[in-house]
């Protein structure tokens, strides 16, 4: 892992870009701390760093704030990541079925999420083995919002995680419905219940498809960008209860 740039926020917080070989990365940690933090990694869509980061920003301060570090990187095919033809394509497929009203053929979401699913889950563990050296950054570690299908993976494959909350979507390849039977952690699941990009009962059976013993499903009336602010503390207070440790009791 290499830093290549360093500032400091408002409110404490060390914000770093960094690359790991060709993947760039952004990385939040607390100007100040008596010992090494937990850390979230924030997931997104594939829009590119540069465009969410005035989201991604956000998210990290209020994570910062609630005594963690967060971090995020660039996805395949996203940002200046050199593009696929294959997914572009499988992109350009979607935007003319969602144009022409019709519904989403498993073949279309199959070519555009599984390449991005299993070339984006080992460069996020691989992000995860340079983080936890970092001596800032002690773990556990949560996995927050982003393409669910990447969520699903990660919570499969990556004992290092041990929360995750996840933004509700429709476009999951069918397969990840097994794989989400395969999930044990604990879930912190994110649904706009008038989402107009997503299929509100898709969502549901996915829930339902988790094997997780802990699992909660907040869902908020409201379109895609009508998230309330009371679902971020919801959400803080979820990974508090499962990332920092136990305040100690008096004896």
């Amino acid at each position: 892992m290499r830093f290549t740039t360093e500032r400091h926020l408002d409110g404490g917080v060390v914000e770093r870009e960094f690359a790991l070989g060709e993947v760039p990365g952004l990385l939040w940690t607390p100007a100040a701390a008596s010992a090494p933090v937990p850390l979230i990694l924030l997931g997104h869509p594939p829009l590119g760093l540069h465009r969410m980061y005035p989201r991604l920003a956000a998210r990290a301060r209020h994570a910062v704030a609630d005594g963690f570090a967060a971090a995020a990187i660039e996805l395949p095919g996203s940002g200046d990541r050199p593009r696929w033809a294959t997914v572009e394509q499988a992109r350009a497929d979607l935007r003319r079925a969602m144009a022409a009203g019709g519904p989403v053929s498993d073949e279309i979401i199959d070519a555009l999420v599984l390449p991005l699913v299993d070339r984006a889950v080992p460069e996020l563990r691989s992000a995860l083995d340079a983080l936890l050296a970092l001596p800032e950054i002690g773990g556990p570690v949560g996995y927050s919002g982003g393409l669910i299908s990447v969520g699903i993976r990660l919570a499969v494959v990556e004992p290092r995680i041990v929360a995750a909350g996840l933004f509700a979507g429709s476009l999951v390849p069918r397969v990840m419905f097994e794989e989400a039977r395969q999930v044990t952690i604990p879930l912190h699941v994110l649904l706009q219940w008038d989402d107009e990009g997503n299929d509100r009962q898709a969502a549901l059976d996915l829930f339902d498809a988790f094997g997780s013993p802990e699992k909660t499903l907040h869902a908020n009336m409201g379109g895609h960008t009508g998230v309330p602010q009371s679902a971020g503390q919801d959400a803080a207070g979820f990974f508090a209860r499962h990332l920092l440790p136990s305040p100690a009791v008096p004896g």
